[in-house]
C-alpha cells in the first residue's frame, strides 16, 4: 500500500503543479529535494510573487525508520518503526477576495520488531479560508467535498465536515481558521472498510481538490481590491498563522520526525499583520465572515 499511494501523491503533486502554473501565468514552481538523515526525504514545490498566488508549497514526503520518543510516548510504545508519506498544499493569493486554500492527503504505517506493520491508517482533507466571503463560493468547495464523499458512503461528509470545523478552530480566538471543508485521520481497516476502500476514498477526494478550488480562482481573480481590503486580509493571515504554530498536528508532526523545517512551515505567508485588538466596522462584509467563523454553518 505505501508504494501505491506514494506513487499516486507524485502523480498529484505534478497535476496540481502544472494546472496552479498555468492558472498563475507567470511564476513557476522551484523544486527542492531534500533528504532525512534519520531516513526518507521529500520533494517540495514553492511558488511565489505570481500574477495570482504570492506565495504557495506543493509538497510531498516519505519519512522511515525508528519511531521519535514523542510519538512513542504517543502511541504508547517502547519500541517500533515507522513509515509515513504525504502531500500537503497551502495556496495563498494576493487578491483578498481570493481564498487561501489548504489540503493535506497521508498514509501512516508502525511495525513490530518483526517488521510486521502493527497499524496503519489514511488521513487527510481540504479546507478553505476566504477573507471575503461569498456565499456561491462556499457552496460550490463544500459541493465538490460531499459528491466525493458520497461516493464512498452518505455519513462521510457530515462526519468529516464536522471533523474539519472541529479541527480548524483556533480555540484562543474562539472561531475557526475559515469555511472548513473536509477533515479525517486515523482511517484504519474496518469490518465495513478495507484499506483499500480507504484509499479509493482518500484518492477520490485528492483527485477532486483542483474540481473544489480553480474554479472560486477564475471566478474572483481579476476583482479590483482595495488597499484597506489587503489589509484586512494581512490581518487575517495572522490568525492562520497562529493556528499552525499553536494547534496544527501536521506541523507538530514534522517537527517531532525531523521533518526539514523549510518544508514544514512553507504553510506561513509572506505578508501579516497583527494589529492589537483589531475589530471590523459594524455590518461590514469583514465582521459578516467572523460572524460565520464564530458560528461554523452548514454549505449544502
Amino acid at each position: 500500500m505505501k508504494e501505491q499511494f506514494y506513487a499516486y501523491i507524485e502523480n498529484l503533486q505534478d497535476q496540481i503543479t502544472s494546472k496552479i502554473e498555468a492558472l498563475d501565468g507567470k511564476a513557476i514552481f522551484q523544486e527542492d529535494l531534500w533528504q532525512r538523515k534519520e531516513g526518507g526525504g521529500g520533494r517540495t514545490r514553492i511558488i511565489e510573487n505570481g500574477d495570482i498566488f504570492e506565495k504557495g508549497g506543493v509538497n510531498i514526503s516519505k519519512v522511515f525508520g525508528d519511531l521519535p520518543a514523542p510519538l512513542r510516548k504517543q502511541f504508547g510504545v517502547e519500541e517500533g518503526n515507522f513509515f509515513a508519506c504525504g502531500l500537503s498544499l497551502v495556496l495563498h493569493p494576493i487578491n483578498p477576495f481570493l481564498p487561501t486554500v489548504h489540503a493535506n492527503w497521508r498514509y501512516f504505517e508502525m511495525y513490530n520488531a518483526s517488521g510486521e506493520i502493527v497499524t496503519q491508517w489514511f488521513g487527510g482533507g481540504q479546507d478553505l479560508t476566504p477573507y471575503y466571503l461569498f456565499d456561491e463560493d462556499a457552496i460550490h468547495f463544500h459541493t465538490v467535498c460531499k459528491l466525493a464523499c458520497d461516493k464512498h458512503h452518505l455519513e462521510f461528509y457530515t462526519q468529516f465536515k464536522k471533523t474539519c470545523d472541529n479541527y480548524f478552530w483556533n480555540a484562543h480566538r474562539e472561531e475557526a481558521r475559515g469555511i472548513g471543508g473536509l477533515f479525517f485521520d486515523y482511517l484504519k481497516e474496518t469490518e465495513e472498510f478495507t484499506i483499500e476502500d480507504r484509499y479509493n476514498f482518500v484518492t477520490e477526494v485528492g483527485n477532486s481538490f483542483l474540481d473544489s478550488y480553480v474554479p472560486i480562482v477564475e471566478k474572483r481573480k481579476d476583482l479590483s481590491f482595495t488597499r484597506t481590503q489587503k489589509d484586512w486580509q494581512e490581518i487575517r493571515r495572522g490568525r492562520y498563522v497562529e493556528f499552525n504554530l499553536v494547534h496544527d498536528r501536521g506541523t507538530l508532526f514534522g517537527l517531532k520526525t525531523n521533518g526539514r523545517i523549510e518544508s514544514i512551515l512553507m504553510s506561513l505567508p509572506p505578508i501579516v499583520q497583527w494589529k492589537y485588538n483589531h475589530q471590523p466596522e459594524e455590518n461590514s462584509e469583514e465582521e459578516r465572515l467572523i460572524k460565520v467563523l464564530k458560528n461554523p454553518k452548514e454549505w449544502v
